[in-house]
């Protein structure tokens, strides 16, 4: 046997003639942690990130499972920390035999520490390796907890793992719980803004999977705050799920079981939908990629329907299939394991066996008892999934039909298809285009190596209303799966056979255009989801105007871009004076009160969109510099009358005097009014008058080029239109709407050049979210789309009508 070292085998660098003892690194404590955070939570990224919080919560939750909690506070702080508050029996705080230190330091710090293996401390939990909350202090710049126990607070402070300061009381107290607050590690993570609805879908998950507990999420700024608590459990989770469809019956079916330790609670209700929606969890994870749970009620949901069906003579002799019977069903699973086997720390899929055979027998008991004792839902149950399975059987044919055909055989592409020669699909990519205009210029300006362009007709089929027979029939659809490649429908795609894994929707920038992105965005979410699961979905982002000034040319991708260049070009040698002719700001001083205006500028707007007059708002502001947060208003006209409340007493005491006088009132409530109040702050630290912001009729400044004055201005805001029109001085604006008004050379340098060009990745971060949305705008219901346009009809700014 030779005793040289293949070097294959040798880390990245290493001389195998110098490869010893030495080069083997042995990592002490939280250091492997900082050294792989992905092994722990996933990634470094928005992901990981948020993985953070979810650590922290569960560990409260699991004091709520085990009976010792009812109250979960996470609070988002200004300075970019969250805090994580419960009122659970608290962190022990009492030394460790083995260890030599305090309970709760030895949980902050070290890894697999944890109760979470004793089976007498927690019987049910989401932790398993006990690696959690000490991650979480290894992957924070700081960490404090403190625990309330015992009839005292008890405090610490880690930074980057280590222990800072030392277990020391504070007081005493009656409450018990633990309260930790941290700060995620800039060295360590890509972004550190935490997303509120990432976090409320979490937290309200929560809600729904445990009920009666309550949930809160806050901002530390006292204004923004969501609480969640459901009795009703996971039958209202579906409840939520399903507002914006139609069930075939009124109750949510429900039951709840507990056989061999295991606890298995499901919720289910039929809608006219044509997607699922299922939903598993085990001990409050979401289990994402679903497990042995999932298969256990789905196997048992068919066979006990199938059952039925025969029984009743209300299906023929072939069996529905499962995809049949759980079209239009909104289910969620939820499983308690005393010792659960997940895969992997982010725990998405549960591979204990002994769940399945557990759900299958409960589902199957209790589902059999609710249609024996509901005979008419369940007739409507099996028409449904009848007609499902006519319809597949129907796009079977329409499949082998146009298969003969050649139109879903990849290896007879759309004519219309202007391939690439590049046949590694991890290096191609294919633009979907709007129109043949577009397509033109887009064959013509593309790399024909990588770059493949298929050019759409008109708008395709909204999917969201049509069964897979329909939508195969189809001719955009069908030329639009041939080009991608890997099939459609759950018998035939396989996401190995994409021909290509950057799918780009470019379309133009008007309403027909983004009308047609959510139309494929649509059919890529309910049939070919994976393909956005693996990150192979974008969306081009053509520039919407073109600046030519003097010989210089530029293309701008939005509205705000423009704005910060016409500011930028406009405030160019400008300084302000006071009437007096005293410097009031110098060229810096400018920039940074534009910055502010820019910001500012569009809350005045929404508050005059909500009819209230701004000058009139601004000037109910306090001494202290509150503004209102509500607007009372009755009457119209000359007669209109405005009062201004600062909080809920304020209201409620205008709300009684109003209601004494009789006469017709409404309240506009202005959310924006502390960021407003921080922006005038701001202009006041300058030298402003921040009471002129809007308004005003005598000269408050004047700006000057050089020695000449430009411009007499009675109020602040109306210096950023003023260097805007400065900004456009000699210079053309032109703005795209259509991509075909472009020539093939200003759209390969604008939109498919890899070096220029701007993507943005169609990401699925909140599964829920995305399917209520999708329900909302493309689904049958009008009243619940006109409801959201009407909500969010004062914050549309450019309307392209």
């Amino acid at each position: 046997m030779s005793d040289s070292i293949d070097p294959t085998l040798l880390p990245p660098g290493v001389d195998p003639a110098t490869y010893n003892a030495s080069n083997i690194s042995v990592l002490e404590g939280l250091e492997a942690v900082r050294k792989r955070p992905g092994m722990y939570i996933g990634d470094t990224a928005a992901r990981g990130l948020h993985h953070l919080v979810y650590e922290v919560v569960d560990n409260s939750i699991d004091e709520a499972l085990a009976g010792h909690c009812d109250f979960v506070e996470v609070t988002l702080n200004l300075d970019g920390s969250v805090t994580v508050c419960d009122n659970g029996r608290g962190i022990p705080i009492d030394m460790h035999k083995t260890e030599g230190k305090p309970a709760v330091e030895v949980v902050l710090t070290v890894l697999h520490a944890g109760g979470k293996f004793d089976s007498n401390s927690y019987k049910v939990s989401g932790g398993l390796h006990g690696v959690g909350v000490s991650c979480v202090n290894a992957l924070s710049e700081w960490l404090e907890v403190e625990v309330r126990r015992d009839g005292e607070i008890h405090h610490m402070r880690f930074q980057r793992g280590d222990t800072a300061k030392p277990l020391e009381v504070l007081g005493h107290t009656k409450d018990s719980g633990t309260k930790i607050t941290f700060m995620p590690d800039h060295e360590i993570f890509e972004t550190l803004e935490f997303s509120w609805d990432v976090l409320a879908n979490r937290l309200r998950e929560m809600a729904f999977l445990n009920r009666g507990v309550k949930v809160v999420l806050q901002r530390d700024d006292g204004e923004t705050r969501e609480e969640f608590q459901y009795e009703g459990g996971i039958a209202e989770f579906v409840n939520h799920l399903n507002v914006n469809k139609s069930p075939m019956h009124d109750d949510v079916i429900s039951f709840e079981r507990e056989k061999d330790g295991i606890g298995v609670e499901i919720a289910m209700q039929y809608t006219d939908a044509y997607n699922e929606t299922l939903m598993s969890f085990a001990n409050n994870i979401n289990t994402h990629e679903g497990g042995t749970h999932m298969s256990g009620f789905r196997s048992a949901l068919t066979r006990t329907i199938n059952s039925y069906g025969k029984a009743n003579k209300l299906i023929k002799d072939e069996a529905m299939t499962g995809d049949d019977i759980r079209e239009g069903l909104t289910a969620i699973i939820s499983v308690k394991v005393p010792d659960p086997q997940f895969e992997g720390q982010t725990k998405t899929k549960l591979g204990n066996s002994e769940v399945q055979g557990i759900v299958e027998s409960v589902v199957n008991e209790q589902l059999s008892q609710y249609l024996e004792e509901h005979p008419a839902e369940s007739k409507k149950f099996i028409e449904k999934a009848v007609l499902a399975a006519t319809a597949r059987e129907a796009a079977r044919k329409a499949r082998e039909l146009t298969r003969r055909k050649g139109a879903l055989d990849s290896a007879s592409l759309p004519g219309k298809l202007a391939d690439c020669s590049e046949r590694d699909p991890s290096k191609c990519e294919i633009y979907v285009v709007e129109g043949d205009s577009a397509g033109g210029s887009a064959k013509q300006g593309r790399d024909r190596t990588f770059q493949a362009i298929l050019p759409l007709r008109g708008k395709v089929l909204n999917v969201e209303k049509a069964r897979l027979d329909k939508i195969l029939a189809n001719r955009e659809i069908q030329t639009l799966i041939t080009a991608i490649g890997c099939g459609i429908g759950k018998d035939d795609f396989d996401i190995e056979k994409a021909r290509y894994h950057r799918i780009i929707i470019m379309t133009d920038a008007d309403v027909d255009g983004l009308h047609i992105r959510t139309l494929i965005l649509t059919f890529l979410y309910r049939q070919m989801k994976e393909l956005i699961e693996r990150g192979y979905v974008y969306i081009a982002q053509p520039p919407l105007y073109k600046i030519v000034r003097r010989k210089r040319e530029e293309y701008v991708q939005n509205d705000p871009e423009l704005t910060r260049m016409l500011l930028e070009l406009g405030s160019e040698g400008i300084v302000a004076k006071n009437p007096d002719g005293s410097d009031l700001l110098d060229a810096e001083g400018l920039t940074k009160t534009l910055e502010i205006l820019h910001e500012i500028e569009p809350l005045v707007d929404l508050v005059r969109r909500r009819e209230v007059n701004p000058v009139e708002y601004l000037a109910a502001r306090r001494e202290d510099g509150a503004l209102p947060l509500y607007v009372v208003i009755r009457g119209s006209g000359t007669d209109r009358e405005a009062r201004y409340a600062f909080d809920e007493e304020d209201l409620r005491k205008f709300n009684e005097e109003f209601e004494a006088d009789g006469r017709p009132f409404r309240y506009v409530e202005i959310l924006s009014h502390g960021k407003i109040k921080e922006y005038l702050d701001a202009l006041s630290e300058l030298g402003l008058d921040a009471s002129r912001l809007v308004g005003g009729e005598e000269p408050l400044f004047t700006l000057f080029e050089g020695e000449e004055a430009v411009s007499e201005l009675t109020d602040i805001l109306s210096l950023l239109d003023k260097v805007r029109d400065l900004g456009k001085k000699g210079m053309t604006i032109q703005r795209y709407k259509g991509l075909g008004e472009m020539n093939p050379a200003q759209l390969w340098e604008t939109t498919m050049d890899p070096s220029q060009r701007k993507l943005v990745k169609v990401v699925l971060e909140d599964a829920i979210k995305a399917d209520q949305i999708f329900t909302i705008l493309m689904g049958d219901e009008v009243e619940p789309r006109r409801n959201f346009i009407e909500s969010n009809a004062l914050n549309v700014r450019n309307l392209d009508i």
